[in-house]
């Protein structure tokens, strides 16, 4: 029985989902989830990357790590980690980079939380010894301070959604319609979704994107240390539906075809950082990732590819363009930081 049916059958018995409950399904069921079994990164995938686009984009959060471990007052152990991290193309890259200071790498007790079996035999295959290897972040020990890094990490998070009617609010709910299919419907509430908006406003809600911005503040708050989010979402509190399936690098229908593609919805920073707030952490101005990556150096990293592959110049040219651009994921990925209160890590000057 497919992921489909059996979640027919278990709508039609203990009635609708709410969109995260779907969502939590369609990602992590052990029989058929999408990253329980068919996970596709690359440009044969389903979606890509910006590490796969690029070896400076992992490069540069190497030196980013590097430099933040050194404001840090390059403590002698520390605990280095990124959650989600894919096919292991980010963290090859920025060890790379790290190897270039000896005490880093002899400092670093390095982690990788990740959920997915086909992912996490890929990592391996990528990156060999000398890592360890988390399903959650609370597995990992809290005896010194931490480096975070996650990228596209947030959006797979599960969301809910409620829709502001001419009643009130309500909730979205996946339920099946009058032929037995799956069918998005309204279900009212009272007190879920307070707040004020003229009909047809959606908001989304996650309570998993807000629970890891609480756990990543409470961390760095007392143990020291960094985190930094690269994802692409809001910068700033609003409206909107952004839940979307993508199958072989396009969008599908969320419902048609439950556990074969990827689903996401938009990174809500704001909620995020105010959570990492409230457990004592300090938190830096959201950035678009064309920006951050400016400040990082970016620029100057792809001169000297082009120096050292002169051949190679255009190609390097499009993957800085396709990293950086406005009008690619420079303004709609954003760059988000919390971290010990005191320190200020490379790249994010405002902090509140």
């Amino acid at each position: 029985m497919s992921l489909a049916d059996r979640l027919k059958s278990q709508i039609a018995h203990d009635g609708p989902l709410t969109i995260a409950q779907y969502m939590t399904a369609c990602l992590h069921d052990p029989q058929d989830g999408y990253y329980a079994t068919r996970p596709a990164i690359g440009e044969g995938g389903d979606f890509i990357t910006a590490p796969m686009i690029s070896q400076m984009f992992g490069e540069l959060l190497g030196l980013w790590a590097l430099e933040t471990w050194s404001r840090m007052g390059r403590p002698a152990r520390f605990t280095l980690v990124e959650m989600g991290p894919g096919d292991g193309t980010l963290m090859s890259d920025l060890l790379r980079a790290t190897r270039l200071d000896v005490a880093f790498m002899a400092a670093a007790d390095i982690w990788l939380v990740e959920v997915s079996a086909p992912l996490r035999d890929a990592q391996k295959a990528r990156l060999g010894d000398g890592l360890r290897w988390a399903s959650d972040l609370a597995e990992i020990p809290q005896d010194g301070p931490l480096l975070l890094i996650a990228n596209e990490l947030l959006d797979c998070l599960p969301a809910r959604q409620f829709i502001r009617t001419e009643r009130g609010w309500a909730e979205r709910m996946v339920g099946l319609d009058a032929a037995g299919e799956l069918t998005f419907g309204l279900r009212s509430i009272t007190a879920e979704a307070a707040g004020d908006a003229k009909p047809g406003a959606l908001r989304e809600q996650s309570a998993a994107q807000e629970a890891l911005g609480s756990d990543l503040g409470g961390r760095v708050a007392s143990q020291g240390g960094a985190a930094l989010l690269i994802d692409y979402g809001r910068d700033a509190p609003g409206h909107g539906d952004t839940l979307q399936a993508l199958k072989a690098h396009r969008k599908v229908d969320p419902l048609a075809c439950p556990g074969e593609a990827d689903l996401t919805v938009h990174a809500d920073f704001p909620a995020v950082l105010g959570a990492a707030r409230s457990q004592g952490a300090a938190t830096a101005q959201v950035l678009g990732q064309g920006e951050f990556l400016t400040r990082l150096g970016i620029e100057a990293r792809a001169s000297a590819l082009v120096r050292a592959s002169p051949d190679k110049a255009e190609q390097i040219g499009r993957q800085l363009d396709r990293l950086t651009a406005p009008d690619q994921m420079g303004t709609l990925f954003k760059a988000a930081c919390l971290h010990s209160p005191g320190l200020t890590p490379p790249g994010f000057e405002e902090t509140r």
